[in-house]
């Protein structure tokens, strides 16, 4: 199997309590800020696709014989951190997170799962699936923008504080979990610097898909 076994525990458990997370997120969000019915029950619905994607990483776990609570342990505390400090204030801003800040987060579990066995990538790609979230967060900012442009900078500057945030609770448990961090990296021994560089590019390009700046 690549990857040591506790490596792939580590990237199966910080996924899991991901989307345990982004659950709960999705359905605060529908319940605090979606503007219409539609749009409560779009994100809810998305909501319960994270709930699913969350069920499989736990049985898959417990398959290889992890405790699912225990390997999700030590990814509580700064998952749990980045949330309450991407606390979005309005539905643009919880649509924004719900796309950017997801978007650059499952970039980074994609990387470590192109270095595990051939089962448990699969099951992670299964479980990054898009489901309609880009759509859904493009259309609505994309509509909100084109009636009032001025939105764009407070949107632009929220994204990047969120993005930051999120590189660096990803270095600190990359620091803390050097197994999840070897699966970060390449056999050549590529610098980890060198992939936070290609999460940061691709967080560019969902700004401009969004219509906004990317900024420095």
């Amino acid at each position: 199997m690549s990857g040591s076994s506790s490596g792939v525990a580590d990237l199966l458990g910080v996924l899991a309590y991901a989307e345990l997370t982004a659950f709960l997120q999705l359905a605060e969000d529908a319940a605090r800020h979606a503007p219409t019915l539609n749009d409560r029950a779009a994100l809810g619905d998305l909501a319960a696709t994270e709930y699913t994607h969350f069920r499989l990483l736990r049985d898959r776990l417990a398959a290889l014989g992890v405790d699912p609570e225990e390997a999700m342990a030590p990814f509580v505390k700064p998952l749990d951190d980045w949330h309450e400090q991407t606390r979005p204030g309005d539905w643009l801003e919880a649509l924004v997170k719900a796309y950017v800040g997801t978007g650059i987060a499952l970039d980074f579990y994609r990387e470590a799962a192109a270095h595990v066995d051939e089962e448990t990538r699969q099951l992670v790609e299964e479980v990054l699936a898009d489901e309609g979230r880009s759509e859904f967060a493009v259309e609505r900012v994309g509509a909100a923008l084109k009636e009032d442009p001025k939105l764009s900078g407070r949107l632009a500057l929220w994204a990047r504080r969120m993005v930051g945030e999120a590189l660096s609770q990803g270095q600190h448990v990359a620091a803390a979990r050097p197994e999840l961090a070897t699966l970060l990296v390449n056999t050549a021994g590529e610098d980890i610097t060198r992939m936070f560089t290609r999460l940061t590019e691709a967080h560019g390009k969902r700004m401009e898909a969004l219509g906004l700046t990317p900024g420095p």
